[in-house]
This record gives C-alpha cells, structure tokens and sequence, in this order.
C-alpha cells in the first residue's frame, strides 16, 4: 500500500534559516487556507523573481499534507528544471539542500513526458511533473487514463498562464482538486489576471530590501527635440519632448517608429551600451550584459545589426528558430561568448542568466505582466557575491517616445505592493482589456504609412528610481523638476557612439543576409510551403530556390552595379535593405507566374 509522504513526513519549516522569508511566509498562509471553504478551492502566491518560487511548490505539497499533487510548468524547460529539485539522486535536490528533510524516506517524483512514462509510475508517485503540453485537449490520452481524484492538489508553476483554455480542462477534469497558483506577475501579456484569491504576494521594495533581488533603476531617454516624416513626400517636422511624449501615448505608428526607425533604435542601443561600460568599469566584471526586447524577428535582426555595429558581440533568440540553433545561443551566453542578447519574449519563464544587467526597451509594453517578464530577467543577483555590492545593480533603458512611462509607473506601485493591491487587481472590471496587436517591422523599421524618425538633438538620460528610500527626498526632487531644474544625478547627456564606417558595413551585410532569410521563410509560410519541400524544382529545396531568386534580383538592384555582396557599399547596402520588401514581393509574382 502506497505511503502518502507529504502527510506522513514533518518537514522542518519553522525557523529553517536555509528557507527565505518569502517561502516561509507564504507556507503558512497556504497551510492556514481552508480550500474547504466556497469558492476557495482555488489561490495564488505571488513572489518575486529570485524569492524561492521553484522551493515554495516543493513546499507546498507538505503545507497541504497531499496525498499526491500534480506540478504543472509552462514548457519543457521548467518542468525539467522542478524536476531535478525534486529528484533525491541530484545533488542539488531542494530537501536536503535546504535542511527540510535530514534523510529518506523521501517523496517519490515521476513525470508525464511522451511515452517514457506509464500509469504504473504515476499511481507510485508522491507529486507528478508535468509541461501544459503534455496535458491539452480534453481527450488527451493521459487525462483519459486518471480518476477525476488521482490528484488532490495541483500546482500551476507560472499561474499567471492558467486563464488559458488549455488549463482549464485540467480544471474540469479534477473538479475537486485544490489548486495553487505561484508566478511573479499576477497578469499575462493579454491583461488577464491569473485565477483565484492571492493569499500571499511578497513585495519587490522587501526583495531588495533583504537582497534577493537587483536594485532596478530606469533610465528614459529624452530628446529635446525630435525631427520626423509623417508621411512619405511630407515636410520634416520638428517636435518638442512633450509632443514626443504625447506622440508616444496616443499614436501606435509613431511608438513603432521610436522602437524601430535607424535614428531612434541608434540611441537605445548607444545609451544601454554606456550604462554597460560603466557597471563593468565600476565594478570590474567583464561577465555583465545587455537582455533586449524586440518587436518580432526582423526587428531582432536590425537591433543585432546595430549591436554588433557599435563593437558589440549580440545575437538573439527567436522561437520561430530551431530549439537547437537557440540552444547554440544560450550556450554562447553562458560561456560569456555575447555582451547582448536579443529576443521577443523568449527568454522568459524558466531562463536564468544573473549575468543580465541592463534591459533595452525595443519592443512596445501595453501590460505590466509581460513588461515585468522582461525586466525580471536583469533582478536575479550573482551567486556568490554580497547582494548589495554594486554588482548586483540592474538598469532598465527606455526612450519617452515608446510609451514605457506609464508601464514604469505601475511596475512602481507593483513593487510596493501590499495585499489590498491585489485583492483590487483580481477584479476583472479593472482589467485593461486586451490591446491590438501592434504591427511588425520591415525593411528599415518604416513601412507602409508609418513615420519615419530623422533625427534627434540632445538626447538626455532620466535617471527614475524604482524605489525611492525617503519618501521626502522624491517629493523634493519632484519640485525640483517642476521648476525646471535638473539636478546632477537624475539627468545625464548621452555620450553618442561613433561606429567605424568598416564597422557598419560589416554590420548591414550581415543584416541584409539574415533579413533575406527570414524573408524566404515568410513566403514559404504564407504559401504553407515546406522549406525542403520541391515544389519549384525537383532537383532544388524550396528555400534554396526562393533565396536564390531573390538574391538574383538584389544583384540586379544594387546600385552601384557592384558583382559581389563583399564589394556592396554602405549606401548600396541601406537601399537593398530598404528595397527589400519589394524586391520580394517581385520575386513572390515571378514564381507564381512559374
């Protein structure tokens, strides 16, 4: 007969100074919970990143005394990751390393993964870990195979997730099971908020307070005047910084033109770079990196191109890439092969690298949730180093015109948040509701009719804490700005990057090359064609095809004649990567025609 070990064992909790406050305090709200109650069945915990999320859920089964629970991650990575702590032969199983258990009999792991698993190891389980994937549809053939009281307590890693459809059949077909969600952010990139009562969340202000977490500072780049083309054939017009603002907050192309047009893209990457060379020369660690946000996979390409352009090594990860060709990329990261590592939401849940220092703001945040995603890359704190060295000091750098201002605000109040916050963000009435898509990038970040950024003067740094000490020392300074005078420390000019013109070229080829590719794999897409599908030639793969036709058609459209792309200039290379989308679309007509 199977022992029901999260009930039999005692655990040490209380006074356990190998566990953190956070866990500590979160295991007794959720032991204190009656899941008995209606409507309580199902809660939240919400912890900051670096808080001891991944240790709470080990905890959680004992806190409930389960018979056996169900942990359920997002994707495969985390769900690996829960597994090793809760695996007893790795040598960094959470129990023992943390001194909640001093020796077996210990709880018995098992897994739902493919056909490597069977019923038999589920039923000798104390807690099964599991990928949402593994458990979609409601006829999955796992799902089928289980009593609707085979589990008395799931876990949803990540919660802020579980809004979704695909966690909902889990919902249904477990009735009356408890159910625990834990995340960092209570909202997803849609506004929605995660489901259930949050019994417990633990403020960032106490996170940095006890340093578990980076220091976080923002820093906004403000133009004092701003030069741009509404429409293509219009005059120029030069703008102040308030209608930048203004611009930002009420027009969407103009926020993907700040993200995404050369001259504006120039001064994001400029200012982060600065903000990385001096955390390495202050406090000489080489090994600290720039994380930036992209709007989608060509927009990757440009703000690598502009990286590698002003000396850096970058390179980004996509999931439109192969899972091996991203791996390639995270290797590169971990061996400290990058200064700057670029994606669109990639390196979220379950991505840990506490390396990251400054996070560039390429992309557009309409919701806290997927802006506070971002930033959590850069709050992890380097092992081994005192957290409140210099170090482990984190920067967020963002221009006045991408509308990131008032998501800052609210990462503020989250960041003091106490529970009266949340139990008001669980009403759904004062959920955002869920923004329009904004449009993707091509070419040189233009476009169709959106406007394009020419120029911008006197770009100043604005320094804005996260979390200011004195709450006197902010009123003053905000005096202080009102009245239209900066003080030393908040306002700092932006040092301007020269590039060598061998530099930029080298940066545009490569950029034209990669948008090249991902332009062949749009078509193919669209035309729900295989990349080594032969349906142009039989003697030639599809994109082979593809991509020499449309290489064939740059040639004829370089303008200076030049035979070789190693021969194309700097001015050849702007107007083919401008042409592009059209050099396509011609290329689209001709294999259609046959």
């Amino acid at each position: 007969m199977k022992i029901d070990q999260y009930a039999a064992i005692q655990p040490v909790i209380a006074g356990n100074t190998e566990l953190r406050e956070p866990q500590l305090l979160a295991y007794e709200a959720i032991e204190n919970h009656d899941f008995q109650a209606a409507d309580a069945r199902e809660v939240s915990i919400v912890l900051p990143v670096g808080c001891g999320k991944s240790g709470l859920l080990a905890l959680a089964p004992f806190a409930t005394k389960s018979k056996r629970t169900l942990l359920v991650a997002p994707n495969l990575k985390i769900a690996d990751q829960l597994l090793g702590d809760l695996t007893p032969s790795n040598p960094k199983y959470f129990y023992t390393k943390r001194n909640v258990l001093a020796g077996g009999p210990f709880p018995e792991p098992a897994e739902i993964r493919g056909t490597s698993s069977n019923v038999g190891d589920l039923e000798e389980s104390d807690i099964v870990v599991t990928n949402i994937q593994q458990l979609q549809r409601e006829n999955n053939k796992w799902l089928g195979k289980l009593p609707s009281d085979f589990f008395d307590l799931i876990l949803f890693d990540e919660g802020h997730h579980n809004v979704a459809e695909s966690w909902n059949v889990l919902r249904r077909k477990f009735p009356d099971t408890r159910i625990l969600n834990v995340s960092a952010t209570p909202a997803r990139a849609d506004g929605k908020v995660m489901t259930g009562e949050v019994i417990y969340s633990y403020p960032i202000s106490k996170a940095v307070e006890k340093g578990y977490v980076k220091r976080i500072n923002g820093y906004r780049l403000n133009p004092t005047t701003l030069h741009y083309v509404r429409h293509e054939g219009d005059t120029e017009v030069e703008v102040s910084l308030d209608e930048v603002r203004r611009l930002g907050e009420e027009d969407a192309g103009f926020r993907r033109s700040i993200v995404s047009s050369e001259a504006t893209l120039t001064t994001i990457a400029e200012a982060s770079i600065r903000k990385l060379q001096k955390m390495r020369e202050s406090t000489s660690q080489p090994r600290l990196k720039i994380i930036a946000s992209a709007l989608n996979m060509e927009h990757c390409k440009q703000v690598v191109a502009k990286y590698r352009e002003l000396g850096m090594r970058a390179d980004f990860v996509h999931s439109q890439l192969a899972e091996k060709a991203n791996e390639r990329i995270h290797e590169k990261l971990e061996n400290h092969e990058l200064d700057v590592i670029v994606q669109v939401r990639k390196l979220g849940e379950g991505f840990d690298h506490p390396y990251l220092s400054v996070a560039a703001v390429f992309s557009i945040f309409s919701n806290l949730g997927p802006f506070m995603q971002f930033v959590g890359r850069i709050m992890r704190t380097i092992p081994g180093v005192d957290p409140f060295d210099p170090v482990n000091d984190g920067v967020v750098v963002f221009h006045v015109g991408g509308n990131i201002t008032g998501v800052w605000t609210d990462f503020q109040q989250f960041a003091e948040a106490d529970q009266a916050f949340f139990a008001n963000l669980i009403d759904e009435s004062l959920v955002e509701p869920t923004p329009t898509r904004e449009p993707g990038t091509g070419g040189n970040g233009g476009g169709g009719n959106l406007p394009v950024i020419t120029a911008q003067d006197d770009v100043l740094l604005e320094s804005l804490t996260l979390l200011t000490a004195d709450p006197k020392v902010a009123a003053a300074l905000a005096v202080l700005q009102d009245a239209g005078i900066s003080t030393g420390e908040q306002f700092d000019r932006l040092q301007r990057i020269t590039p060598t013109k061998q530099a930029s070229r080298k940066a545009k080829r490569a950029l034209l090359d990669d948008l090249v590719k991902t332009a062949v794999g749009k078509l193919l897409a669209k035309h729900s064609l295989r990349h080594a599908g032969r349906d142009f030639d039989k003697t030639r793969e599809n994109f082979k095809v593809v991509k020499s036709a449309i290489d064939l058609r740059i040639k004829k459209t370089v303008p200076s004649g030049a035979a070789t792309r190693s021969e194309y200039s700097a001015a050849d290379l702007d107007h083919l990567i401008d042409e592009l989308p059209r050099i396509v679309d011609h290329v689209e007509e001709e294999l259609r025609r046959g």
